[in-house]
């Protein structure tokens, strides 16, 4: 074996993506959403949450309606604007669903990190 594949075989990186669909497959929960609802818990701001998560306003809105859809419950409140400006927060339902969606990955992340472990000391047979 040449010296490079060795070092490649040793820097492998496991990268994995964990999403909540429906059972047609549409997506209730991913990665991007999880990051907004956090942004707009800590911001009361979608404009400032999209910025957060790297997404654009539009795109921010279009996600939180399908994902209400989807879910058959509000996940944020809006209060318009006026002297103090408006103000957007995260539903209770949606603050349950973040605490579970964040408990979830935490354990898959270190079942599958136990598992790379054991994947990459197979690969040096």
């Amino acid at each position: 074996m040449k010296p490079q594949q060795i070092a490649a075989r040793e820097h492998l990186l496991l990268n994995y993506k964990i999403w909540l669909s429906t059972i047609t497959g549409d997506g209730l929960i991913e990665e991007s959403t999880w990051k907004l609802l956090k942004a707009i818990r800590s911001e009361d701001s979608i404009s400032k949450a999209a910025k957060i998560a790297g997404i654009s306003y539009r795109k921010a809105w279009g996600d939180l309606k399908k994902t209400e859809e989807l879910l058959g419950y509000p996940v944020v409140t809006k209060k318009r604007g006026g002297v103090d400006g408006g103000s957007t927060t995260v539903t209770e339902k949606a603050i349950k669903l973040l605490e579970a969606y964040s408990a979830l990955q935490s354990k898959l992340d270190d079942s599958i990190e136990q598992a790379f472990t054991i994947f990459k000391k197979n690969l040096k047979l």
